[in-house]
């Protein structure tokens, strides 16, 4: 008989000796503790060494220490240090501690939170979280919540549950009938739309030649005046929270009479539906209350790990019967089964670090960890402002900061230099046919010293890019 050990018996050694996954946390805490000091972007020593995972898929078992370190020694220098407080560059949140530490127990769990019977607690806490996210976003009671990938995905389902019932409204079952010959249903939004919506509405078959834009106003928010007339076949989409500027659309003028009308209301609130949990900046969501559907991401602006989505929706049917199950196997739980409020059946257990989140920071703690982001924001906006060549295009009710220098050559060549320098880390856009640098923050680990820091590379971005322009 062979002494070579089989996989089954390696793997339950690994499981018993333990120190794979000490080795594992050790690294984690030694990453963690360069994270907010250490370049933001990979340096191009470290990009160049992620040739060496371009190997031939291996034939035999591998030495498990041997992985773990080369994942460390190469994989760890080649990250984004988006955990730290100067990475601004897309709308990408850090990582609270207690949701951590709790993904990490979670991990071990490995739990699937398909249905109560795989996992009651994934259940429990997933009815928990939902009863919070209603108090919180203050939504009616009836609200239902789905926990998904991230706002992608939570657009999604809301546009689906809205689908759904425009056209079971109109005697046409989609679940069985599918969209040929159904009626048609139209999709109005404004110009400033994320470019996730669009991808939504063409993944559910709506087609974006159909939509009927709205103007902007300067600040990407709908015009509320020219709103076209609505009816009981029409999905509205509105957002909290511009992609660029920040801005907020009006939902206190614009929901209750598109409600009124029979329209179904769906709001794209990625990172802005959490303005509506903090005391100083709930204004921005007046109204928000008389929508049917929201999407949310947590690993955005409430900062737990990534992914995080949130789906939610004031119709339980539609939201059901859209995202329907069935099958002779499926045990129906006396409370919650996660997979009817979601596109997927095998699902990990992501609620876990979402309740660990909530849980710790309270009302008070999301209050001040989304308003401290604000007022980062308004001092990067002062700051740059008072630089010659800077010029800042958006009103700072948020997060987002949108800064310009004379021309877009200019200003791609400043981005590039800032990239460059590696101090903070922010991307470009173009915001009324110009380019801009997109600031976007939403890190509980930025500080004053932090904006400080990033101000000073940008200053110095702009000496050099004017010397090669």
């Amino acid at each position: 008989m062979s002494d070579k050990k089989s996989v089954q018996q390696k793997m339950f050694t690994e499981i018993s000796d333990k120190t794979l996954f000490q080795q594992a946390e050790k690294f984690g805490f030694e990453y963690l503790e360069k994270a907010f000091d250490r370049n933001v972007f990979p340096s191009e020593k470290a990009l160049e060494n992620l040739s060496i995972f371009e190997e031939k898929m291996p034939v035999e078992i591998g030495n498990a220490t041997q992985i773990l370190n080369q994942l460390n020694e190469v994989g760890s220098p080649a990250t984004v240090s988006q955990v730290g407080g100067r990475y601004f560059g897309f709308v990408n949140g850090s990582i609270v501690p207690t949701g951590l530490a709790a993904k990490i127990l979670s991990i071990f769990w490995d739990q699937n939170s398909a249905m109560q019977v795989i996992s009651p607690i994934s259940s429990k806490l997933e009815l928990v979280v939902q009863n919070w996210l209603i108090e919180l976003f203050g939504l009616p009671s009836k609200t239902v919540a789905g926990f998904v990938s991230g706002t992608s995905m939570a657009n999604f389902c809301g546009l689906s549950a809205a689908r759904y019932r425009i056209l079971k409204n109109h005697d046409w079952d989609i679940t069985e009938k599918g969209l040929f010959e159904a009626p048609k249903i139209r999709i109005v939004t404004g110009k400033g739309a994320h470019s996730s919506v669009l991808k939504c509405i063409s993944m559910l078959g709506l087609g974006k030649d159909n939509i009927e834009w709205v103007e902007a106003d300067e600040q990407g928010r709908i015009i509320a005046d020219d709103m076209p007339e609505l009816d009981s076949k029409t999905i509205l989409i509105l957002q909290a929270g511009n992609v660029n500027s920040g801005a907020f659309d009006n939902f206190e003028a614009i929901c209750e009479p598109a409600r009124a009308a029979g329209a179904w209301i769906h709001i794209d609130g990625a990172f802005g539906l959490w303005a509506g949990a903090t005391e100083q900046l709930k204004n921005l969501t007046k109204g928000l209350e008389f929508a049917h559907s929201y999407a949310v991401d947590a690993h955005k602006t409430l900062n737990t790990p990534y992914d995080s989505g949130i789906v939610l929706c004031q119709d339980e049917e539609a939201m059901i019967a859209s995202l329907h199950i069935t099958g002779p196997y499926i045990i129906i739980g006396k409370e919650r089964d996660g997979m009817y409020y979601t596109p997927e059946m095998s699902r990990r257990a992501r609620i876990i670090e979402l309740w660990a989140t909530l849980k710790y920071l309270g009302k008070k703690g999301i209050d001040e960890m989304v308003y401290g982001l604000h007022l980062r924001a308004k001092q990067f906006a002062e700051q740059l402002s008072s630089i010659e060549g800077f010029a800042v295009c958006n009103d700072i009710v948020f997060n987002q900061v949108i800064v310009q220098c004379a021309s877009d050559d200019l200003t791609n060549q400043v981005i590039s230099e800032i990239q460059n320098e590696r101090v903070c880390w922010v991307g470009g856009s173009t915001w009324k046919g110009k380019k801009v640098i997109r600031i976007s923050v939403c890190s509980w680990a930025t500080t004053e010293e932090d904006v400080n820091l990033s101000v000073n590379s940008f200053s110095n971005a702009l000496n050099k890019a004017i010397g090669k322009i």
